[in-house]
């Protein structure tokens, strides 16, 4: 992940270098420090939403007798560090219509992710226990949250529903409404939504290695400045676990507008590799992850 941070820095100093030749606005530029934040923003909402994503799966299998909801199997593909508590009790029979609350609590030390990066409090998930239902809405929020030392605050919800066909899976639709404070104090604000669908490994749930996703959406990144940035995925991100694959996209176009600029992020045509293209005004520059 922090090689993701640095790359996104590099590509928008290039971007903020091609700027700075247009002496009539210079405030136009997007700045290596707002991208280096932005990224650090993607990548917690990403491990965030995974967090979220496996823990409703893996309540919602209970009930089709998949699996038996017990502390340990709710922690599965959490750090040791991390513990989960559910009300009502773990290993108890849920009925439909109940309002189901688990708490993820990552400690005040720091907890690090397989990724690496290091998440601190609690993560409080919501939602009415309906299982078999084709849509559920979910809500969670933040206490004490941090990522990377980046305290988050706001409230996300993300819709469920099952797609249909011969094999039904999940595809998750977030609805993001956050605020993330940097450790120097300077706050940013987000607003949009992600759609995430794992479109293979989903029959699979003990093997994390085959999963595939794709993810679209929209959003508005708000800076210290109140500098406004709209990013939106203009091709699906593929994003697939299986080794050498696990820490970027392979696959997807994000396209970036700020003021008058404009640039597209190209991840490739889904080969497992390290490049990427990144376009400014019309300029491409090959990147190696």
């Amino acid at each position: 992940m922090k090689t993701k941070i640095l790359f996104l820095g590099l590509m928008l100093s290039l971007l903020t270098i091609s700027c700075s030749k247009d002496k009539a606005d210079n405030t136009n530029s997007m700045t290596v420090a707002e991208a280096t934040s932005s990224a650090k923003m993607d990548a917690a909402n990403d491990d965030v939403s995974s967090i979220v994503e496996d823990q409703v799966n893996v309540t919602l299998s209970d009930a089709t007798g998949k699996v038996t909801e017990t502390a340990a199997v709710a922690t599965t593909n959490l750090p040791s560090c991390a513990t989960v508590t559910r009300n009502p009790a773990l290993g108890t029979v849920l009925t439909a219509g109940q309002t189901v609350t688990k708490t993820i609590d990552f400690g005040t030390a720091g907890c690090a992710l397989s990724n690496g990066n290091v998440l601190k409090g609690q993560i409080v998930i919501t939602w009415v226990y309906q299982p078999g239902a084709s849509s559920q809405t979910v809500n969670y929020q933040f206490v004490n949250f941090y990522h990377n030392y980046i305290k988050y605050d706001g409230n996300k919800t993300f819709t469920r529903t099952m797609s249909s066909g011969t094999t039904p899976h999940p595809i998750v639709t977030m609805t993001m409404d956050m605020t993330a404070t940097f450790p120097n104090g300077d706050v940013y604000s987000r607003t949009g939504t992600r759609t995430r669908e794992i479109i293979a490994g989903f029959d699979t749930p003990n093997v994390l290695v085959d999963n595939v996703y794709q993810v679209t959406g929209n959003w508005t990144t708000t800076f210290p400045s109140g500098t406004v940035r709209y990013s939106t995925i203009t091709s699906p991100l593929i994003l697939k676990l299986q080794t050498g694959c696990s820490h970027h996209f392979v696959q997807g176009i994000i396209s970036f507008v700020q003021n008058n600029n404009t640039a597209t992020l190209d991840y490739g045509d889904g080969t497992c590799d390290d490049i990427a293209v990144f376009t400014i005004n019309g300029v491409a520059h090959t990147i190696t992850l």
